[in-house]
């Protein structure tokens, strides 16, 4: 009955796992969708989130039921509060990657982003897709030292962040409003979702050492 029950346990993980490489994957096509208009493969984003919502809910009941049947302590409570917790982060991570698939419908057959941000939406989309891959490799192999320096990779996005709405701001800005509204809410996604990413690691971090990533941090 133990052994069943750490399976169950392990599947959980490998479940949040694929949740990760799912929504990872979701935000590269939604930023590819993004700049070059394509309505087709922004569709697919869209649709594509269901997956992600339903793994969500399975995980849930899976964990809820192992709170019922199992009454877990310690460590094992740990992992299946943590758990649900990152799941949470996660399918909120699937919407955002929706969000901007959205937005590239929305403006269809246009591109949402002018041609002079093309570089920076870019960077920020690859840079979402990479911080989510070490996300999921954060909960496969539960290094800390790979976990704490999640937030570090986040200033490469404020960074970006900043460097678009100083674009905005910009007394040489030309695009019109409805432009800068859909800029503003872009970057505003990406830069939840890099939050969502950091999220997830640092609550890997709480589950192995039981204390927060901040926490950690600013001891050193």
């Amino acid at each position: 009955m133990r052994d069943t029950y750490h399976e169950e346990l392990d599947s959980i993980g490998e479940g949040l796992v694929e949740m990760a490489r799912l929504v990872g994957s979701a935000m590269g096509r939604a930023t590819t969708a993004l700049l070059d208009a394509d309505l087709k493969l922004a569709e697919t984003v869209i649709e594509g989130d269901q997956k992600v919502n339903d793994l969500q809910q399975e995980l849930e009941a899976r964990a809820i039921q192992l709170l019922a049947r199992q009454q877990p302590v310690a460590t094992d409570l740990r992992i299946v509060v943590t758990s649900l917790r990152m799941s949470a982060d996660l399918e909120r991570s699937g919407d955002l990657a929706k969000h901007v698939a959205k937005l590239a419908r929305l403006r269809y057959p246009k591109s949402a982003v002018p041609g002079h941000l093309h570089s920076t939406i870019m960077e920020m989309g690859q840079l979402a897709q990479r911080l989510m891959a070490k996300t999921a490799d954060v909960i496969t192999t539960k290094n800390v030292d790979m976990a704490l320096e999640m937030e570090t990779d986040d200033d490469a996005m404020d960074a970006l962040h900043r460097k678009l709405f100083q674009s905005l701001m910009d007394d040489r800005w030309k695009d019109g409003i409805e432009t800068a509204v859909d800029v503003t809410l872009c970057g505003r996604y990406y830069e939840r979702f890099a939050d969502h990413a950091v999220s997830c690691a640092g609550r890997v971090v709480y589950l192995v050492t039981g204390e927060h990533a901040d926490e950690i941090n600013t001891g050193d």
